[in-house]
């Protein structure tokens, strides 16, 4: 089972949560290396630039090596990238598109096996998770999916008052975590961490969350 780093977002070009992936990579095991999942955008995006600056990033915290995953790499080759790997981290982007990439390639079944550390940033924490509550962009509205279930738990990320409404309203019938940007919740089989700061919504009620 793999510990996992569920973080609410980050400003990439800032290093806006540098404390917390620092952490992360710390608990991985060496030689650190790392394996990106950069599926979630619509479009892939393979630009050098951008693959540029998270790798340097990643090596800036001590990574030995980082490789990204095709989406068009047999399972054959993603299984021997995994096994290398001592630390996975899922980029942001749309939950949806990223959980059925995953799942078509049968990549949730790689995860849910794998003994590293995941991390998963914006669209990627919410997808290692049995549900997850998402905004529609195009009409604002709030809508729940669900995920592959490594963590069982319902999780907001990019989290602002705006909707507690809308999060009272649904824990009514079952709890909400709701972790800003910057911010992270920690899954390791079962027991959780908190990162900064992360509010649980559960009976209808809001609370800071300080485990």
């Amino acid at each position: 089972m793999p510990k996992l780093y569920l973080l609410g977002g980050e400003n990439v070009f800032r290093r806006s949560a540098k404390r917390i992936n620092q952490r992360a990579l710390q608990d991985a095991k060496q030689p650190l290396n790392v394996l990106v999942f950069a599926w979630a955008r619509l479009y892939l995006d393979r630009k050098y630039r951008k693959r540029k600056l998270f790798t340097d990033y990643l090596k800036s915290l001590g990574a030995c090596a980082v490789d990204f995953v095709e989406y068009s790499d047999s399972k054959e080759s993603i299984e021997e990238k995994m096994a290398s790997a001592s630390l996975v981290y899922l980029t942001g982007g749309l939950p949806s598109v990223l959980i059925e990439r995953l799942k078509e390639k049968s990549i949730d079944n790689l995860l849910a096996s794998y003994s590293g550390i995941i991390i998963g940033r914006s669209a990627g924490a919410l997808a290692l998770n049995q549900r997850c509550i998402t905004t529609v962009r195009s009409n604002s509205k709030v809508r729940i999916v669900d995920g592959l279930g490594l963590a069982n738990l319902t999780l907001r990320v990019h989290y602002t008052p705006e909707k507690d409404d809308v999060l009272l309203r649904f824990s009514e019938q079952e709890k909400v975590y709701a972790v800003p940007q910057n911010s992270a919740l920690v899954f390791d089989n079962g027991a959780l961490e908190v990162l900064g700061e992360v509010f649980l919504f559960e009976n209808g009620q809001k609370r800071s969350l300080v485990i």
